[in-house]
């Protein structure tokens, strides 16, 4: 199923109802609003997380690498994902030790990714992820876009959960 607007529950629903975000626009605020994504991926059953600067644009989400290295082995062979994004975490204390809670807005979705191939497209997605975090425009130059690789995500389901808001 691809449906980039899906808040399908792939391991079922969410059991505290009251934390479910459940409006899309609330998803994408959350979103916009960090730079740094854990990308979760599984080789032969065996788990890797690791986190990375990506952009948003409204429908899949990319990020860059190397070429080389545990990552790009990883979805060469398994392209399935998942990632998550939490924002504005903090802490909610309580007088009892067992029920501190955990403030925050977390979205996590599941995906297909996919390597970017054409140049014009790689440059794009560069520019959306500089984008995140300064005004200034950058040329890019020939040697480090042949280096680069841009993957992009496309989101299987999306779901959002808050805390303490």
């Amino acid at each position: 199923m691809h449906n980039s607007n899906s808040t399908a529950q792939p391991f079922g629903g969410m059991r505290r109802k009251e934390r479910e975000i459940t409006s899309r626009e609330e998803i994408d605020g959350i979103l916009a609003s960090s730079t740094v994504m854990n990308l979760a991926l599984s080789d032969n059953n065996v788990p890797f997380l690791v986190p990375v600067f990506f952009a948003y644009d409204g429908t899949a989400i990319y990020f860059h690498s190397a070429y080389m290295g545990t990552k790009m082995d990883i979805l060469s062979r398994n392209n399935a994902v998942c990632f998550e994004i939490s924002v504005d975490q903090g802490v909610i204390e309580s007088d009892q030790a067992c029920d501190f809670e955990a403030k925050h807005r977390t979205v996590i979705g599941f995906g297909k990714a996919s390597l970017i191939e054409e140049m014009a497209e790689k440059v794009k997605v560069l520019d959306l992820i500089v984008a995140r975090f300064t005004d200034r425009k950058f040329p890019y130059p020939q040697g480090s876009l042949d280096n680069t690789a841009v993957v992009r995500i496309d989101i299987d389901a999306i779901k959002g959960k808050k805390h303490g808001f």
